[in-house]
């Protein structure tokens, strides 16, 4: 029995609520149960200088947690004076995870910075901000197409995440906190809309695995991301 006594293929309430922002050029609350990231994209006129003269654009993300996101309140980063190793690698993960549906030459030597900022923490949180990051973003560009910035849509598949792992000997998907911190195997699955894989974390936290239950947790993770793409099909409708 899982603690939330969810199916072991059964998601989190899932919902997207898109321009919760006045300013941001595309910008969404996603929350995946108790999870909740308020995803902004804003639009730069110049690419970073590496990309000077490619024809190319970039696409980059930050990554936060409230202080009160969590349990227990964690200090601010800026106040710290740098940000963590998980920070960081989060924030790598949104950024290459979202550039993987992206034509970087059709979006033109512009950078887009989608900032994803944890508002609620309960697992999952990298996940729910990819998902709701490619939201974000899909917004801005749709501004860029509507102002004639563009030629031809940059986008070119959704972008969505979703954690699946061995919790009590079963594989499951969708894990939260209570999960999530007590699975012997605990992973992250990032996939296009077409079910294409953009890159699969998974580790053992407590057990060794099979290469079959890899493959129970891949069937999960592909039905829970279709259900994650018709979420936010719904969110832009």
């Amino acid at each position: 029995m899982r603690p939330s006594a969810r199916d072991l293929n059964q998601m989190r309430n899932v919902t997207i609520e898109t321009g919760v922002m006045k300013h941001a050029e595309g910008s969404c609350l996603i929350k995946m149960g108790e999870t909740h990231v308020l995803c902004s994209a804003s639009i730069e006129d110049r690419a970073p200088s590496f990309l000077k003269n490619t024809g190319q654009g970039w696409i980059t993300a930050e990554y936060g947690m409230l202080p009160r996101a969590t349990n227990s309140r964690n200090r601010r980063e800026a106040a710290v004076g740098k940000q963590s190793g998980r920070t960081q690698e989060i924030q790598r993960l949104i950024g290459r995870s979202l550039r993987a549906g992206v034509d970087r030459r059709a979006l033109g030597e512009r950078q887009i910075v989608v900032d994803c900022d944890v508002l609620q923490a309960d697992g999952g949180t990298r996940c729910a901000a990819i998902t709701g990051g490619w939201v974000a973003l899909r917004l801005a560009i749709n501004k860029l197409i509507k102002a004639g910035l563009v030629t031809s849509d940059p986008i070119v598949d959704h972008v969505v995440a979703v954690s699946c792992g061995i919790y009590a000997g079963q594989p499951v998907l969708d894990l939260d906190y209570a999960e999530d911190s007590n699975a012997g195997t605990d992973g992250n699955f990032i996939l296009t809309g077409s079910a294409r894989l953009i890159e699969v974390q998974l580790s053992a936290e407590g057990a060794t695995f099979s290469r079959a239950e890899m493959g129970e947790l891949m069937d999960l993770a592909e039905a829970g991301c279709a259900e994650l793409v018709a979420a936010q099909k719904a969110a832009l409708a």
